[in-house]
């Protein structure tokens, strides 16, 4: 029955399946290529029954390999094998309980995949420990290098002054934090609900000097009280939840100045929107949500805050997972002694379907800057996309 399916569903791309009979087909012409050797029947049973979920599982099983890699097998099936709906009623139910992400759930939602050892992020992200889209000037830039752009090109949307006051939804390990803090001369708040990410960005900043200008609290943004100049969240909204957007805009006004700026950078959809993929929900983000546009505009126009510019970054993503799971590999040895050899499969798949969808064109990033009025602000964007200090500048000046 596999056969079956892979025979009329793959146009795009040309797969070679080697089944556990030892029989091997051919399926679809042209790039990319990959190779899928099943090695287990009752993985081919699963995959026909339940192929969202069992395709991951049955990975972290060793049931298959992908000899040319798994980003292009990945890719194959993506481009030919459509998601789920997400249009009917009962679909649209489900999301909603899904995304369902109140205070205590969403501490223990967060925990579940950022309050992991300090070390397994280590092993991939950049010396800064972004865990979030790099900016890339071009696709072979380094890791750091995009990285540090990133912050650049963050720094410069917030039309930042000496002495503001930012706060950062969603903190992380502090990376962008002390960006800010050293770059611009302003006070940062940070906000995350993983203690790991606390622990780590409190001690970083001590480290940095900074601690008298950048704090983190263990806070939910329902929770923070106070009034900045600046609200800046990177890689955080993605676990809000479809239920809670207008809740989240709506505190994000609140805690603007009256001629505040707010700028929000989150994976999106580039199309319709969709529902997460169930292996993702249940092993990496539990309650995460990638949005469509048309879901995300109506929830700041009801919080009544101003759109001022949206920018579409459309395959920075690609080039960032490609790099995490290059550097996963290299240090893989060590992720399977400490956490065992399904854990690095898992983590394996993880970044190379992420960097599948993000591939085929269906995984964008939307960086949404917002306020409360527009008076004030630049007329134009060029000085966001002047040339501007490199990561190999700044570290000839330090």
């Amino acid at each position: 029955m596999l056969e079956g399916i892979l025979n009329g569903a793959i146009r795009q791309g040309r797969l070679t399946v080697r089944y556990p009979d030892g029989r091997i087909a051919h399926y679809g012409k042209g790039s990319p290529e990959a190779e899928w050797h099943i090695r287990d029947r009752a993985a081919v049973r699963r995959l026909i029954r339940d192929p969202e979920l069992a395709l991951g599982e049955t990975y972290m099983d060793g049931a298959w390999e992908a000899p040319r890699g798994l980003v292009p097998l990945l890719e194959i099936l993506l481009r030919n094998i459509p998601e789920s709906s997400a249009t009917s009623l009962v679909a649209r139910c489900m999301r909603l309980i899904e995304q369902a992400n109140p205070t205590h759930l969403s501490r223990r939602r967060i925990g579940h995949h950022y309050d992991r050892d300090e070390r397994l992020f280590r092993l991939f992200l950049d010396r800064d420990l972004h865990y979030s889209c790099a900016y890339f000037a071009r696709p072979d830039d380094s890791l750091e290098a995009a990285q540090y752009a990133k912050c650049e090109h963050l720094r410069r949307k917030l039309e930042l002054a000496p002495g503001q006051r930012v706060l950062d939804i969603g903190s992380g390990w502090g990376g962008l934090a002390l960006h800010l803090a050293g770059a611009a001369d302003v006070e940062v708040t940070g906000l995350t609900l993983s203690r790991e990410q606390h622990r780590v960005a409190t001690a970083r900043a001590r480290e940095a000097g900074l601690g008298e200008r950048v704090r983190f609290l263990l806070e939910d943004y329902r929770e923070h009280r106070g009034v900045y100049d600046r609200v800046v969240s990177v890689g955080m909204f993605e676990h809000v939840g479809l239920p809670h957007y207008e809740a989240f805009f709506t505190s994000v006004r609140e805690r603007l100045a009256p001629h505040g700026l707010a700028l929000l950078h989150h994976i999106g959809r580039s199309g319709r929107p969709g529902r997460t993929n169930p292996w993702i929900r249940r092993y990496i983000f539990p309650g995460g949500y990638n949005p469509a546009a048309s879901e995300v505009a109506p929830a700041i126009e009801r919080a009544g805050l101003k759109l001022a510019d949206l920018e579409v970054l459309k395959f920075h993503y690609q080039y960032t997972l490609r790099e995490w799971q290059k550097r996963f590999q290299a240090h893989r040895l060590e992720a399977v002694r400490r956490w065992g050899e399904s854990f690095a499969r898992m983590w394996e798949f993880y970044l190379a379907a992420c960097e599948a969808a993000f591939a085929t064109g269906d995984l964008v990033v939307f960086q949404w800057q917002m306020a409360r009025t527009l008076e004030g602000l630049p007329l134009t964007r060029d000085h966001w996309y002047a040339a501007h200090t490199t990561l190999d500048d700044a570290a000839e000046s330090a």
